[in-house]
């Protein structure tokens, strides 16, 4: 089945820090000229998509909201129509367009990346909602991240939490899980053999897609590290500069 579209990761695939990997954005280019479907793909949930754009057009790339797909787009997806107690930094509000946000009675609970908002009363108030009937998602369920003055605790020790204390099991919608791309899927409106992801992480992004039935093409910049890395891949390219080459286009 011919390739109709394709998942783009953004740092490491596209651009490395604060430059654009060589020939990324001429592949880009080219592979929108050739009709293919395309959506930015990426974990963060430290920064809106308005964000994530600013800082693509900044380093030359063409994009929109619409082409930007977060786990935050993916819980909007995912909670649309229903009601959320957003356990989130505020500025990812502005992407969860379709949800009631509210702390009485919510259907769901989401939590991302609150920092210090991580407070007790927080978290107990989201405890009760979830014993009350509301269904837990997180954004990802990340350990740990490096800032500049060390590492800090990050999302996943308080979804754990909360799992603990409710017995519920929460619905991931970051990268590497499948809900991640079965809703990217939809909002494609393709199916899994027809998309490729392509990106520099073995696991987040050429296994998670694997698992989810899409074509995984991974490129040796960014976090890749080693040949058997590889193995999983159904393409291994040097960067995203040759994917147009390769798809014919």
């Amino acid at each position: 089945m011919p390739i109709k579209g394709l998942l783009l990761d953004l740092d490491g695939t596209l651009y490395v820090g604060e430059e654009p990997v060589p020939g990324a954005r001429e592949a880009v280019q080219r592979l929108k000229a050739a009709g293919l479907a395309l959506r930015y793909v990426t974990n963060t949930t430290r920064m809106p998509r308005r964000a994530v754009v600013e800082g693509l057009r900044a380093l030359g790339f063409e994009a929109t909201e619409d082409k930007v797909f977060t786990p935050a787009r993916a819980a909007a997806r995912l909670m649309r129509n229903k009601s959320c107690l957003a356990l989130v930094d505020e500025s990812l509000l502005e992407d969860l367009k379709g949800i009631t946000l509210t702390e009485e009675s919510p259907d769901f609970v989401l939590v991302g990346d609150l920092g210090e908002g991580f407070t007790y009363a927080r978290l107990d108030a989201a405890f009760n909602r979830l014993m009350n009937g509301a269904k837990l998602v997180a954004l990802q369920k990340n350990r740990y991240w490096r800032t500049p003055g060390g590492l800090s605790l990050d999302a996943g020790p308080f979804v754990a939490a909360l799992e603990y204390a409710t017995g519920q099991q929460a619905a991931v919608v970051g990268k590497p899980e499948e809900a991640f791309f079965r809703i990217a899927l939809e909002d494609l409106r393709l199916e899994a053999g027809e998309v490729a992801m392509v990106g520099d992480d073995a696991e987040a992004d050429v296994a998670g897609a694997k698992r989810a039935g899409l074509l995984g093409i991974q490129v040796r910049t960014g976090k890749w590290g080693s040949d058997a890395e590889e193995r999983q891949a159904d393409l291994v390219l040097d960067s995203v500069a040759g994917l147009p080459t390769e798809l014919g286009v």
